[in-house]
């Protein structure tokens, strides 16, 4: 076990992390403002979730996946240019959208979670809820 401890950053390099996020979340900014939302999805899920059990890193991270998530509006369209390496972390942060009961992050979470299921199958959702390494 303490192998899989070494794997995540110690708390004086989340400062480094949280510079990374910000400069995703410009980049992201820009490939929304160019109508490019599933490449800023893209953009957010690379890299996510971040190696470590910093709770600003993950509300940091978090608060760029949803900005790009809540950007979707072709849900269908999205699936035809998402690669499927991306389903399981989105997956997750669909779970964490809906756990802030906030309705429209949840009809959001839930529009995108349909067709996810649709697409990549149950097994993603039980690789989601069994991976409990990759917390976001």
């Amino acid at each position: 076990m303490a192998g899989g401890a070494q794997e995540f950053v110690e708390a004086d390099n989340a400062e480094a992390i949280i510079t990374r996020i910000e400069h995703k979340s410009r980049k992201i900014e820009s490939l929304l403002k160019q109508s490019r939302p599933v490449e800023a999805l893209k953009t957010a899920l690379e890299g996510a979730p971040p190696k470590t059990r910093d709770e600003r890193c993950k509300s940091a991270t978090w608060i760029v996946v949803h900005r790009a998530i809540m950007a979707i509006k072709d849900v269908d369209g999205m699936f035809s240019s998402l690669d499927p390496e991306y389903y399981d972390i989105l997956m997750k942060y669909l779970y964490r959208g809906l756990s802030t009961g906030d309705r429209p992050t949840c009809d959001q979470c839930l529009r995108i979670h349909e067709k996810l299921t649709e697409k990549a199958g149950l097994g993603c959702i039980l690789r989601c809820l069994a991976d409990t390494v990759n917390t976001v």
